[in-house]
């Protein structure tokens, strides 16, 4: 079962940093989540694994994924859990980069061309990460259906993201944390 309130209190003790940071998204901000501090410690992972998987529902995709290295920790606990409970549920991941040797792709992972994909990240801000994720899935043939994350930065991801048709769902915005926007 999810434990919303312990997950709350990893991520405001472990994650949330305050002081002058500019984002991914080229954004300045006067807090920082640095969500790898929770996706990569066990009882974190497990939690967020849990919470995960409680938005996804009953209506599973074949496959869950995103962007490299935010999302790796995040789809591992994603298909842990779900082997753990006999789900069956694959995983991709997305490169910035096409990889330079080898297949050269920017998707790996046991796909096949019309799967359902659920792109997972950690922390939205502009969406611009998992719009370009979508954009490399959608380009291999995957028909992406939504994407879930850790916590909405409330600064323009969601609009974003329903500009071109998908939907984001998350396990807190940062207004959970009672932190305001730089």
């Amino acid at each position: 079962m999810y434990d919303r309130d312990a997950l709350q209190a990893l991520i405001r003790e472990h994650a949330l940093q305050f002081g002058e940071f500019t984002l991914a998204s080229g954004l300045q901000a006067n807090y920082y989540l640095d969500c790898r501090q929770v996706t990569l410690d066990s009882a974190g992972a497990k939690l967020i694994g849990e919470g995960m998987l409680a938005l996804l529902g009953d209506e599973l995709p074949d496959l869950v994924g995103g962007m490299v290295i935010g999302a790796d920790p995040i789809t591992a606990a994603i298909l842990t859990l779900a082997g753990s409970r006999n789900i069956p549920l694959r995983g991709v991941m997305v490169r910035k980069e096409a990889k330079g040797h080898g297949t050269g792709r920017f998707v790996e992972g046991p796909f096949r061309e019309g799967e359902r994909l659920v792109i997972v990240e950690d922390v939205v801000t502009t969406g611009g990460s998992s719009l370009k994720a979508i954009e490399h899935c959608e380009a291999v043939g995957l028909k992406v259906e939504r994407v879930l994350a850790i916590v909405d930065r409330l600064e323009g991801g969601r609009e974003a993201f329903h500009e071109r048709g998908y939907q984001l769902d998350t396990l807190f915005t940062i207004a959970d944390f009672d932190v305001e926007s730089a």
